[in-house]
C-alpha cells in the first residue's frame, strides 16, 4: 500500500492532492492520501482544504496547535498504513504525468528515494527575488536534488521510517531534513536520487525568506555539533574562527545596508552569504 503524506501550514493544497489522487488511481496498488493542517491560522486555505476529504481515499486532519516540521512528519507516518510512504510538501505542483509511477518503480530497489524540487526558470515578482535567485543558483550547482537531503519530496519504506524518524528537537524552521539525512546515513541507509522533481512556485517574499533564514541559522547554531559539518556557513565560520570578532563587528556595522539590498528587487547572493556569516557569528 502507498501512503501519500502531506503536511500543510497556511497553504491551500487541494489541487496538489487532486492531481496526486488521479495519478494514484492509475497505479495497480491500494493507496491513501493524508493531509494534516499543522496549526494553520489562515481560514481561507483551511476552508479550501476541507474539500480534500471528499476525494476518494483521502483524509484531512486539522490540528489546533503547530508542532513543527519534524514532529508533523512523524505524526503523519503514525497515521498512515502503507508500506511505502511518500512525503510531499503542500506548496508543490506536479509537473510529470508519471510522478507517482517513477517513485513506486524506484522504491522496488531502494529504501529511500528523493525526486527533488525545481523552481520556475523566470520570475517577475520583485518582492520575492531573494528566494528565487537563491534556489535557482542552488539548482545550477547541485541539480534538482542537491548535495543534502531535502524533505520537499521523498519516498521511504515504512520499516526504515520506523527506525529513523525526524528529530523533534528541531522545533523552528530549518535543517530538520539535514539531520534526518545524516541519521539515515548513520543507520546504514542510502538515499537514491532520481529525476522526478516537483515544482515549487510558492516563493516567499524577501522579508519572510530573510526571517526564515535567520531562524534556520539559529537551528544551525543550536545543533552545530550534530550537523555543523554539513552546513556550509557553519563550516566556513569554524574554519576561520579567528575572524569571528571581525565578522561580528562587520555585521553590527553593515547589517542595515545588507538588509536594504536583500529586501530590494535586485538582491545580491554574495551579500546574502556575508549576511548569513555575520548573523551566525553573532550567535556565538
Amino acid at each position: 500500500m502507498l501512503s501519500i503524506l502531506i503536511p500543510t501550514y497556511n497553504h491551500t493544497c487541494y489541487t496538489l492532492v487532486a492531481d496526486l489522487q488521479r495519478q494514484a488511481e492509475g497505479l495497480d496498488i491500494p493507496y491513501e492520501i493524508i493531509v494534516v493542517e499543522d496549526g494553520s491560522r489562515d481560514s481561507v486555505s483551511m476552508i479550501a482544504n476541507l474539500k480534500i476529504a471528499d476525494l476518494p481515499h483521502c483524509r484531512y486532519i486539522r490540528r489546533k496547535e503547530n508542532v513543527g516540521r519534524a514532529a508533523i512528519r512523524n505524526l503523519l507516518m503514525q497515521e498512515s498504513e502503507g508500506e511505502l510512504l511518500l512525503f510531499v510538501d503542500s506548496d508543490a505542483q506536479v509537473i510529470n504525468d508519471d510522478f507517482l509511477k517513477r517513485y513506486v518503480d524506484a522504491a522496488k530497489c531502494h529504501d529511500v528515494v528523493c525526486g527533488g524540487v525545481t523552481h520556475p526558470d523566470k520570475w517577475n515578482n520583485p518582492d520575492s527575488m531573494l528566494r528565487w535567485r537563491y534556489e535557482k543558483n542552488y539548482e545550477r550547482k547541485h541539480g534538482n536534488v542537491g548535495e543534502q537531503f531535502r524533505s520537499f519530496s521523498f519516498m521511504i519504506n515504512r520499516r526504515v521510517a520506523q527506525r529513523v524518524q525526524f528529530d523533534e528537537r528541531y522545533t523552528q524552521y530549518g535543517y530538520e531534513d539535514v539531520q534526518f539525512g545524516k541519521d539515515l546515513q548513520t543507520a546504514g541507509f542510502k538515499v537514491r536520487s532520481i529525476d522526478n522533481p516537483l515544482l515549487n512556485t510558492d516563493i516567499e517574499t524577501n522579508p519572510v525568506f530573510l526571517h526564515k533564514t535567520e531562524e534556520a541559522l539559529q537551528m544551525a547554531f543550536q545543533f552545530r555539533k550534530d550537523i555543523g559539518d554539513r552546513i556550509t556557513i557553519v563550516r566556513i565560520h569554524d574554519q576561520y574562527r579567528f575572524l569571528s570578532p571581525l565578522l561580528k563587528c562587520f555585521y553590527r556595522l553593515f547589517a542595515p545596508l545588507l538588509r536594504r539590498n536583500l529586501l530590494s528587487a535586485h538582491p545580491s547572493l554574495l551579500l546574502f552569504n556575508l549576511y548569513k556569516l555575520g548573523y551566525y557569528s553573532c550567535l556565538n
